[in-house]
């Protein structure tokens, strides 16, 4: 294999192939759970396997960004298209409701440290997608 096109491989290193083919499967499985289950995303954990599978497994990559449910979104999101506008309206809305509810409801006054923890990284969460470029319709 050339220098130049090192995709769908992890070099010659068969454990890290392995490594990284166990671990797009468990995103792969969030993400497939999201599907039914109201409140957890789909997309993102169907981006964080497509990458990982991208080092890993060829068959398996293909399959994601050409799943007719949440392919076109991966894609676009790999190749550096962008977010509709709405999506990323939705995305950040939907992220924060589910913040506010575990500040409030979900965890208790004594873990004060993963409650500043949950808000620094909505707020990296925030300005990611907001810095994420409008997709061109």
């Amino acid at each position: 294999m050339n220098n130049n096109n090192k995709s769908f491989s992890a070099g010659k290193q068969p454990a890290l192939k392995i490594f990284w083919f166990c671990i797009g499967m468990i995103f792969c499985s969030i993400g497939m759970i999201g599907i039914i289950v109201p409140g957890l995303p789909t997309t993102i954990f169907m981006i964080l396997a497509a990458g990982c599978f991208f080092r890993s497994s060829k068959k398996m990559y293909l399959w994601v960004i050409n799943h007719r449910m949440f392919g076109a979104a991966v894609l676009r999101f790999r190749t550096g298209q962008g977010m509709p506008k709405k999506a990323k309206y939705y995305s950040i809305m939907t992220m924060w409701a589910f913040i506010i509810f575990a500040l409030f409801f979900g965890i208790s006054e004594s873990r004060e440290w993963i409650k500043g923890l949950i808000i620094f990284s909505a707020f990296i969460g925030t300005f990611y997608i907001i810095r994420q470029p409008n997709l061109k319709t």
